[in-house]
């Protein structure tokens, strides 16, 4: 029998997902918003790509990861805004 499309594999989803998680954190420490920004968006759409092997995520789940991210982007934030501070004040 011939399947439409060959099933996604949920651990190479979740180790994708893994990596570009890494990834993020990599460049968020770098201050590197722009190269998060994009990474961000890959690991949006292969959510997408593995959502419909995934089991539904409770709401739950999904309010407590958008906090995540949004603690997250205030904190990126407030390192910018410093750094933005400094450069105002001719530090270095």
């Amino acid at each position: 029998m011939a399947q439409p499309a060959p099933p996604i594999d949920t651990t190479v989803c979740k180790a994708e997902e893994d990596a570009l998680e890494q990834d993020i954190d990599i460049a968020r420490s770098k201050g590197q918003m722009l190269r998060r920004r994009q990474l961000a968006e890959e690991l949006a759409a292969l959510h997408a790509r593995c959502q419909a092997v995934a089991p539904v995520q409770s709401r739950a789940a999904r309010v407590e990861k958008l906090e995540q991210e949004i603690r997250e982007l205030r904190t990126a934030l407030g390192r910018a805004e410093e750094q933005l501070r400094q450069l105002k004040q001719g530090g270095s």
